[in-house]
């Protein structure tokens, strides 16, 4: 993967960023905060001493600081009467404070550097990120085909197969890190990026040299699900801080996301799929900003569809062929649902005597006439759990026990 210089900038101008945008965060980081050294200063915004220097001179040229004091060999200083003044006008615009944003040329050079098209898959990878599942090597082949070509996957068949359950899984394939802006800037305009939500931070020790205005994070995860609607996708601007946070897709680039029971959101289908055409065909996006300025930004995202719908009703030939990987998930062979239901019941503590779970499978698909669906095995051993709490009971495997939550579970043929 190549490197990209992660120094701190020493001067304004490696920032990438415009010398009144960093002087107006300052000012407003100071105002906020009182009295402060150059070191807590820049430690705020996250650039280094030198920049926050060039900052002093100009805040006391302009009279918009006042000194109080050395400490360490340094100034401390606190916003003067002017600073002020200034400093609550500024907060009439923007609300940000926080670490200084990158400039959009630096953050689509890093994102392309960091590509999740360039992390390497491997079969060893797969077996590790998926050891608790009771996958064929057919089936792992055909997934890390896809993964490894960073691009799109159709994961669909019947519930309770594990579609979700493997897509949730697939960044835990990756073992290589990526960096992440605290925020952007385009067109003077701050968009919030990282979200601790999104992006898991590594614990890692960094050269003193780092730029800190980016974040070792393990690759993104995002997993959307019903409540996804149109406006998710695009910049939302918070009428309180007047500022950007970016949309879903953003905060997933270099990483995953999943889009869990697909043709099912608050959006339509075809509205998403129209909305991701270019995205996932030229992997840019288009976002717009105050006064309906567009920009392009890089969209380097493996995008995992999961459904239980038949794809082509979700989407016409010309959006399927953007989706390059269709992984058909089916029910699982009786030998598979046997092996589920025992580690199942090991991993819940629950004793498995030998042939109960042959018979488990024989009840289900025999007398209760059901398919063996994956999440079957767990579904069960919460009825048994379940009774054995309502009767004051320690839970014990059997097949009156597991015959009896069959019948409360299954719906009569």
């Amino acid at each position: 993967m190549e490197t990209i210089q992660v120094e701190a900038p020493q001067a304004i101008v490696d920032t990438g960023i415009k010398k009144t945008l960093i002087e107006d965060l300052a000012l407003k980081t100071l105002f906020q905060g009182g009295e402060m050294s150059l070191v807590e200063l820049a430690d705020r915004i996250c650039l280094s001493l030198p920049v926050v220097e060039d900052v002093f001179h100009s805040f006391r040229q302009d009279q918009l600081c006042e000194v109080k004091g050395m400490t360490h060999g340094t100034h401390v200083i606190a916003a003067s009467a002017m600073g002020k003044e200034r400093a609550a006008k500024l907060f009439g615009f923007s609300r940000y404070v926080g670490p200084a944003p990158v400039s959009l040329e630096d953050y689509s050079r890093r994102v392309r550097a960091q590509s999740v098209q360039r992390s390497p898959v491997q079969h060893a990878d797969l077996k590790r990120a998926f050891d608790d599942l009771v996958l064929s090597d057919e089936l792992l082949t055909h997934l890390g085909t896809a993964i490894a070509s960073g691009t799109s996957i159709f994961l669909y068949g019947p519930p309770g197969v594990g579609k979700t359950t493997i897509a949730c899984k697939i960044p835990q394939i990756y073992n290589d890190f990526v960096s992440i802006p605290h925020a952007l800037e385009v067109d003077g305009q701050i968009i919030a990026v990282y979200d601790p939500g999104v992006h898991e931070r590594i614990d890692a020790t960094v050269p003193e040299d780092w730029d800190r205005r980016w974040i070792i994070c393990q690759r993104p995860r995002v997993i959307a699900g019903g409540e996804l609607s149109r406006e998710m996708l695009d910049l939302e601007l918070n009428a309180n801080s007047r500022y950007f946070t970016a949309p879903l897709q953003l905060k997933a680039n270099n990483g995953v996301f999943v889009l869990d029971d697909f043709g099912r959101q608050r959006m339509r289908p075809d509205e998403l799929l129209n909305r991701w055409m270019t995205p996932l065909d030229r992997r840019m996006d288009f976002l717009t900003i105050l006064g309906g300025k567009k920009f392009e930004i890089p969209f380097d995202v493996l995008v995992v569809f999961s459904t239980n719908l038949d794809p082509r009703t979700l989407a016409d030939e010309a959006f399927l062929r953007r989706i390059p990987n269709k992984i058909h998930l089916t029910y699982a062979t009786p030998d598979q649902f046997a092996e589920i239901f025992r580690r199942e019941c090991t991993g819940r503590r629950l004793a498995c005597k030998e042939g109960i779970a042959e018979y488990a499978v024989n009840l289900i698909t025999v007398e209760m006439k059901q398919t063996l669906s994956h999440s079957h095995a767990r579904d069960l051993v919460n009825q048994i759990f379940w009774a054995a709490n309502y009767l004051g009971v320690k839970p014990e495997m059997s097949q009156s026990a597991l015959r009896q939550a069959c019948h409360n579970y299954f719906l009569p043929v």
